[in-house]
């Protein structure tokens, strides 16, 4: 006679982002209880990026959100529940969630796990990926190996989400401005008991909309949707956001492609500038209010009368904010930068898009042309930059990292961290048709589409062709003609699958785009 509601866990021991859920379900559980609810719970995979990076773990990392939402979609119609409480924090599993809520549409309300603190080394705060920032200044004979050891000791004091704007950051303070989580959820830190009281909440809320038959369809609306790029665009998000938004859209049948990206971009500054955009960190964001804050300044700007899962519309859920630090989040007239944080650059090179977190770019960087450098995978242009091949002035080009190249699209982190670290991220801009994390900063353009693997003209580099970036103006182009692309391309060869079985070999072969989210395409 009560609800079954399914506490759909991503708890393991590897990640360290999740390594306190098990918590977090317990508390969920008994809000579900004491809502008259009976919750019956269940685990999902999750993979970390950080310790995926730098092997062939990074290909999977993208893939997995489709076999997460598969995962969840199999057990909730395999039995038939009634709602969900989704648990969860990193990059991946986020969206995964969001994507299994949308194609379910019964009932749901995501619980995310919060950051960790940061690091602590000789008086300063430090985020995870400042350790490979640290490692690329020790090769360039800048800091001493002891340095680099001593802040692998401190860069992970505990659990929860890498505690700068990162995806996995971006992606919970997405959830919550979609109105899939309750307020306040995004930046409260994993350690802080006020999360569990936040999981009991919502155990409790879930029995209300299952009573009320809210589902995330009325929740996730076209508006909804225009408000959560917004926000993305404000705080300076994640580039991952240009795959995960589209595609967790895309299962409600709303289109939202990288041209409104672009739009929406134009219209709204970014107010909130969080590491690696600056000095800032999570808990900066969380003491000046939070995403509700951030909302309630960008309000002239946002829908309000779309549905939460408080059961109330936005505007109500507001009515009671502000902002309690203007020097974290800025009033819209004396933002950050002019624009948001994500820029979307077209031309020749990039016919269908490509994507830059231009809130990470450096002044004098916003405008760059300089000779290709081309390299078909990450570990060939690590090589080429560890042995000094790489110079001021170079455009970087590495390709056949794309959904179906790849395949999965790693992120190319490490190079980028590498070459922050021996100080080339003012004097040398890399291209790729893979992806990157949320803290890379510097001139790194991705999402290059179509990718090299797909025939796409970015296959048709060769070194010292004349590559311009011009992120005001929106444009990646090569100096080309149109008929030296197409008489390349003639000689081109699609190169043969380096997966063969398995679910990697599927999502190669199935992929989209990655200006269409990089999802598992329908036939």
């Amino acid at each position: 006679e009560k609800p079954l509601v399914a506490v759909v866990n991503s708890w393991s021991e590897i990640l360290p982002g999740h390594y306190h859920l098990r918590g977090v379900g317990e508390a969920v559980k008994s809000g579900i209880r004491a809502g008259g609810g009976t919750p019956i719970e269940f685990n999902t995979i999750g993979l970390c990026d950080g310790i995926a990076q730098g092997h062939i773990g990074m290909k999977y990392v993208l893939p997995s959100r489709e076999v997460i939402a598969a995962s969840v979609e199999v057990m909730v119609e395999g039995h038939q529940l009634d709602g969900m409480v989704m648990i969860c924090t990193c990059d991946k599993i986020v969206p995964a969630m969001l994507i299994a809520a949308a194609r379910l549409d019964i009932p749901t309300i995501l619980v995310t796990g919060g950051y960790m603190q940061p690091g602590l080394y000789k008086g300063r705060r430090y985020a995870i990926y400042e350790v490979s920032e640290a490692y690329g200044a020790y090769i360039a004979g800048k800091i001493p190996r002891q340095d680099v050891d001593e802040l692998v000791k401190v860069c992970c004091p505990g659990p929860g989400a890498c505690p700068m704007m990162g995806t996995a950051n971006t992606m919970c303070c997405i959830t919550e401005a979609l109105g899939m989580s309750l307020p306040g959820n995004a930046t409260i830190a994993a350690s802080d008991s006020r999360l569990l009281q936040m999981a009991k909440r919502a155990g409790e809320q879930i029995v209300k909309l299952i009573d009320n038959d809210i589902r995330p369809s009325k929740i996730m609306s076209r508006e909804a949707f225009e408000n959560v790029i917004k926000v993305d665009l404000a705080i300076g998000g994640s580039t991952n956001s240009c795959l995960h938004i589209p595609a967790i859209a895309a299962e409600l049948d709303i289109g939202v492609g990288l041209g409104l990206f672009d739009e929406l971009s134009r219209k709204t500054p970014q107010i909130v500038a969080i590491k690696p955009s600056s000095d800032l960190f999570m808990d900066d964001l969380e003491r000046a209010g939070g995403v509700q804050a951030v909302m309630k300044e960008l309000s002239p700007l946002l829908n309000l009368d779309v549905l939460t899962v408080t059961g109330l519309k936005l505007k109500e859920n507001l009515e009671r904010v502000e902002v309690l630090d203007r020097e974290v989040i800025r009033p819209l007239d004396s933002p950050f930068h002019a624009e948001g944080g994500i820029a979307v650059l077209y031309g020749n090179l990039a016919p269908d898009g490509s994507v830059v977190k231009q809130a990470a770019v450096n002044l004098k960087m916003l405008r760059h042309t300089g000779p290709a450098k081309v390299y078909d995978s990450e570990e060939e242009a690590i090589e080429a930059l560890t042995g000094n091949a790489i110079k001021a002035g170079d455009v970087v080009v590495i390709r056949y990292e794309g959904p179906k190249g790849g395949p999965g699209m790693r992120e190319q982190y490490d190079f980028m961290t590498l070459l922050c670290g021996m100080g080339l991220d003012r004097s040398v801009a890399l291209v790729t048709d893979g992806r990157f994390s949320g803290a890379t900063r510097g001139l790194a353009v991705g999402h290059v589409s179509p990718e090299a693997a797909e025939g796409g003209p970015i296959a048709a580099l060769t070194a010292s062709d004349i590559v311009e970036i011009d992120i005001p103006n929106r444009r990646l182009h090569v100096k080309l003609e149109g008929t030296v692309i197409v008489e390349r391309m003639k000689l081109w060869k699609r190169p043969k699958p380096s997966f063969k079985k398995g679910f990697m070999a599927l999502y190669a072969e199935r992929a989209s785009s990655a200006s269409k989210g990089a999802i598992l395409a329908q036939r």
